[in-house]
């Protein structure tokens, strides 16, 4: 069974910090991207920012500069270092892992429960 855990979300002032974990409890897979989603209510679900296995990083254009996305393939983590939050970086904040059980399967997503990140002005 594969399971994600995010942590560290929390209510924050704006121009103040956070740090994202996420928990992946997913041995035996191939893990390939990693990636960190958001979601406000009334919003789609909004990719903030990915991290391949040789460790390519991409940002949503808001998010650039101020976010960082980072992974320990050691541990199975993937971390998100929030900088200079904004009010509308108030979402919930959800982990994403690409992995495939077996070499001759296609890979699949699989995502963790969200960690609220709230940004007061």
């Amino acid at each position: 069974q594969v399971q994600l855990v995010e942590s560290g979300g929390g209510l924050v002032q704006a121009g103040g910090s956070l740090r994202l974990s996420c928990a992946a409890s997913i041995r035996h897979y191939d893990i390939n991207t990693m990636a960190w989603y958001r979601q406000a209510p009334g919003k789609q679900r909004e990719l903030v920012a990915t991290i391949s296995k040789g460790g390519s990083t991409n940002y949503a254009d808001s998010v650039k500069a101020r976010f960082t996305i980072s992974r320990d393939d050691a541990k199975n983590m993937v971390y998100l270092q929030m900088n200079i939050l904004k009010p509308e970086d108030t979402a919930v904040y959800y982990c994403n892992v690409r992995a495939r059980r077996d070499i001759w399967r296609g890979y699949e997503d699989y995502w963790g429960q969200g960690t609220q990140v709230t940004v007061s002005s």
